[in-house]
Order: C-alpha cells, then structure tokens, then sequence
C-alpha cells in the first residue's frame, strides 16, 4: 500500500485457508479497506506485523507455534519498543465465554468478535477499531470478564491500584468500568462530554492501559466493581 492511500490496511491470523479466503474476499470487496497479508500462525504474524504494520489486524486465539494471545503480546511489546503506534487487535474466537479473549484484551487487543459474526458486523467491527474504539461480540462484556475473575482464584479488591488517580479521575473509571458511554458519565458527574474525555485519557495514562475494553477486564480483574 502506497504512503497515500488513505484505505484500511487489514491482516488476518488464522490457520484455516477456508476462512482465510473468505475473509480476504469480504476485505477486499470494501472500497475503503485493503488486504495486507495473512498468516498461519502468531510467530509469522508476529514478524509481518513489525515489517508491514497494517492498521488492524484479525487475530484467530488458537494456532499452532504461537497461540493468538502470545502473538498478540508480542506485536503490541515490538511496536512499543520501536516507538510506534501498535495495529489495532479483534480477537477472534468461536465462543463467547472464551478465557483466552480476556488474555487477548489483557495484552493489548482492541475487542474481540464470534468467528460466526456476519460479514456487515465483521466490517463494521474493522472500522471501528480503526476508528479508535473498542468491539464486542454481541452479549454482555462484563458477563465475560466477571465470569473470568470469579473462575480466577478468590483476592480482595486491589483498590491500591487507584491510588494514582485524583478522585474525579476515580470517579470517570468506575462509570467507564460499568460501561457507561461518554455522555452518561458527563450527565452523571455534571461535567462536559470533552472533561470527561480528558479524565478518562489521563485514566488510561496512569493505569498503563490502552482502551476502555482493557479497563473493564482490569477492574473486573482485581474486583473494583464489588459483588
């Protein structure tokens, strides 16, 4: 892809040809998306995504040689060291209490979605994590990640973690972690939509977190949310 062209760059992971057909045609059906590269499994990915560096990337969770979740680490680790932005992740899994999704948002992916998806959610899905937002399968995140923390063993709330927050930023994350939207949280705390935008960014700064998805799993994780 050339430096001007303004298309999304896409790739996808995963080590079923069948699926990696369909989705190469379903990509490069869309006039605004281009095709980048595939992979079979997470060490090619891992190497092409530092090479080639598309915007976002399709990644399947269970490969050979390297599983999605490593690959996942690996690619977000590489483009911090390089001093660059990381691709944009969606985890790709074919059930919707799937562990390994919470491991994927934990080491940097944007969202996950079903690999039963329909084709328009599909493509919806790329330009919104392109956009600079997270995606869900359809059902309810915090059925997901709550399900994972009470599996996890038994811990008392880590409410130490909040300490670097001021108390408004304190604030902004429990309601970004119960998955209020922007404009819920500003009428809640009876501030401008563009003052919670500014909390909830130094929120994810201090937390060392990059998307509102990997907050929800992080408060869930260490049982911010109470019972």
């Amino acid at each position: 892809m050339s430096e001007t062209d303004t298309r999304i760059s896409v790739a996808l992971v995963d080590d079923q040809p069948l699926f990696l057909a369909g989705i190469r045609m379903l990509v490069e059906s869309q006039e605004d998306m281009v095709f980048a590269w595939d992979a079979g499994e997470g060490l090619q990915a891992a190497r092409l995504a530092a090479e080639k560096r598309p915007d976002v990337i399709l990644m399947d969770l269970r490969m050979p040689v390297l599983d999605g979740v490593e690959a996942t680490r690996r690619i977000v680790a590489e483009a911090d060291s390089a001093g660059t932005e990381p691709p944009r992740i969606v985890a790709l899994t074919t059930f919707n209490r799937d562990q390994a999704v919470v491991q994927a948002v934990q080491a940097g992916a944007s969202g996950y979605l079903l690999k039963s998806a329909e084709p328009e959610f599909l493509l919806a899905a790329i330009r919104t994590v392109h956009s600079g937002y997270s995606v869900i399968a359809p059902g309810s995140i915090h059925s997901l990640f709550d399900h994972a923390a009470r599996n996890a063993p038994a811990r008392e709330p880590d409410l130490a973690v909040l300490e670097v927050l001021s108390a408004r930023e304190r604030d902004v994350f429990l309601l970004a972690a119960k998955g209020l939207s922007n404009g819920e949280m500003a009428q809640s705390l009876f501030v401008s939509e563009a003052t919670v935008k500014t909390h909830l960014r130094s929120v994810l700064d201090k937390l060392q977190l990059r998307t509102r998805i990997q907050l929800v799993s992080f408060a869930h994780e260490r049982r911010l949310l109470g019972s």
